[in-house]
C-alpha cells in the first residue's frame, strides 16, 4: 500500500510517501521568514502553505518514484495546530481525494509525534512511555498499541518549547529561541545559576508547568541586570535555564517509566532535537536499563512521514472503507492539563 501524507499544522509544509512502514520520501519546507516577526504569524503561514504545497507534492512524488494515481490513500494532519494552516492541508487532501478517488485518513498531529519513535525503530515493543515535547505541547503518554494509549500528564500552562522561545526573547536572542539557547549553552556552565525545577515534588504527578520557570528567569534578569545582560553571561544563563527544563523532562519521563513498569521510552517532538536533552535522556536511560528511542532530526520536527506511518496503522486496524467520507473538520486545540486528565484516543 502506498500512502501520500500531508502535514501543515504550523510553519512546516511537508509531503511524504510511505510504503509498508518505509519512508520513500519526506519533503519538508520550513517557513524561515517568520524569524523577523519573532514568532509564527498565522495568516502568513497559511498563505505560504498555499504557495508551496503543490510543488512540495510534486517533489515528494518524484523522490518516491511514483505518481498520484498509484497512491492508495491520503493521510493529512487534522489537529491540533493553526486553524488556517490545517485548513490548507486538509482541503488540499480532500481535493486530491475528489479528483483521484482516494480515501483520506485524518491524523492527530500529537499522535504522529507520539509514534514517531516506532517509525525510527521498528523493534520498539509495546507498552512504552512516550514524551511529546514541542513548541506547543508537552505531554506524557502510556502506550499499549497503535490504537490504545492514555494521556497521563500534560502541561498546565506553557509548553517546554514555548518557554525556550520566551526566555530566549528575554535574553535578546532571535526566534526560534530553542536552537539559539541550545547553541549558546554549549559554551556555558549549567551550574552557574540555580533556576527552579517546577512540579517535581510528587513522583506520581506527571503534569508539567514552565510558566513559573520563565517568570523566575524574567525577575532574575530584571533584578540582577537592570542595565542590560552582559553578552559574556548569556551562555551561562542559557545553560542554567536549559538544564532546569531538561531536568524536569528527564525526571518526569523516568518516573512514568517506573510507575507503569515498562522499559521502553520514546522522546519526540521539536524539543527532542535539543542536544542536552538527548544527551541527558540517553545517559539516564542507559543507567536505568531503559530502551530509549529519540527520532532522527527530520522526524523530530513537524513532518509528513510520521503522519503517513500512523495512517497506515489506522488503515490496518479499521480498513480503508471507513475513510471514504470527507466530513472531518480541523481543530486548533492544544493539550493542556485539566483538573482530571482524560484519555484522548
Amino acid at each position: 500500500m502506498l500512502i501520500l501524507a500531508i502535514e501543515s499544522s504550523c510553519d512546516e509544509t511537508s509531503v511524504a510517501v510511505i510504503k509498508e512502514s518505509k519512508v520513500l520520501s519526506n519533503v519538508i519546507s520550513t517557513q524561515l521568514f517568520h524569524k523577523k516577526y519573532g514568532g509564527v504569524v498565522p495568516e502568513l503561514a497559511s498563505r505560504a502553505h498555499l504557495e508551496s504545497i503543490i510543488s512540495i507534492l510534486d517533489e515528494s512524488l518524484k523522490e518516491a518514484g511514483c505518481s498520484i494515481s498509484e497512491i492508495d490513500a491520503i493521510a493529512v494532519t487534522s489537529m491540533p495546530g493553526l486553524v488556517g494552516s490545517l485548513i490548507v492541508g486538509s482541503n488540499f487532501a480532500k481535493g486530491l481525494s475528489i479528483k483521484y478517488g482516494k480515501p483520506v485518513v485524518p491524523v492527530n498531529h500529537i499522535e504522529g509525534h507520539l509514534f514517531s519513535g516506532c517509525l525510527e525503530d521498528s523493534s520498539l515493543q509495546f507498552p512504552f512511555i512516550s514524551l511529546v515535547v514541542s513548541g506547543g505541547h508537552t505531554a506524557l503518554f502510556y502506550v499499549e498499541s497503535y490504537i490504545k494509549y492514555s494521556l497521563i500528564g500534560s502541561t498546565i500552562d506553557d509548553a517546554a518549547g514555548e518557554s525556550f522561545d520566551k526566555v530566549a526573547s528575554l535574553l535578546g536572542l532571535p526566534y526560534p529561541g530553542g536552537p539559539e539557547i541550545d547553541k549558546l549553552s554549549q559554551s556555558g556552565k549549567a551550574e552557574a545559576y540555580n533556576f527552579p525545577r517546577p512540579m517535581l515534588q510528587k513522583e506520581d504527578d506527571f503534569n508539567f508547568s514552565f510558566s513559573g520557570l520563565k517568570t523566575s528567569v524574567r525577575y532574575f534578569l530584571k533584578n540582577e541586570f537592570p542595565n542590560g545582560i552582559p553578552e559574556n553571561l548569556k551562555p551561562d544563563l542559557s545553560a542554567s535555564f536549559q538544564e532546569a527544563v531538561v531536568d524536569v523532562l528527564v525526571r518526569k519521563a523516568l518516573n512514568a517509566v517506573n510507575k507503569y513498569k515498562t522499559k521502553n521510552l520514546i522522546v519526540a517532538g521539536g524539543v527532542s532535537a535539543n542536544t542536552r536533552l538527548r544527551k541527558k535522556m540517553s545517559d539516564t536511560a542507559k543507567t536505568a536499563g531503559i530502551k530509549l528511542v529519540i527520532p532522527q532530526l527530520d522526524y523530530c520536527m513537524d513532518n509528513a512521514a510520521m503522519i503517513g506511518f500512523l495512517a497506515e496503522k489506522k488503515i490496518s486496524f479499521h480498513g480503508l472503507a471507513v475513510f471514504d467520507k470527507l466530513d472531518f473538520t480541523v481543530s486548533p486545540n492544544a493539550l493542556r492539563a485539566a483538573k482530571k486528565i482524560k484519555n484522548i484516543n
